[in-house]
């Protein structure tokens, strides 16, 4: 039961996959997000997609990245995220 779920409302690693790789490669915005076309964003091709709130907060952004500058070891001084 848990399987035949799963294929319906997920997609495959593969295709999972897409979406990253299409905001990669091809010419999308900046502060985009490119998830599943489908149903409830669960699967189908890539397009852009709409982020939560949360997702578009700013000050969560700032901190995140210098956390993970932090944790990297890795800094980028042209970072825009530096002047929010």
């Amino acid at each position: 039961m848990q399987k035949a779920a799963a294929a319906l409302l997920a997609q495959s690693d593969d295709d999972g996959a897409l979406p990253t790789l299409y905001a990669a490669v091809a010419q999308v915005p900046g502060d985009s997000y490119a998830g599943p076309s489908g149903f409830l964003e669960g699967r189908g091709a890539p397009k852009l997609v709409g982020r939560s709130a949360r997702a578009q907060d700013a000050e969560v952004a700032r901190r995140l990245w210098e956390v993970s500058e932090k944790l990297t070891g890795v800094a980028f001084p042209w970072s825009s995220l530096r002047a929010a």
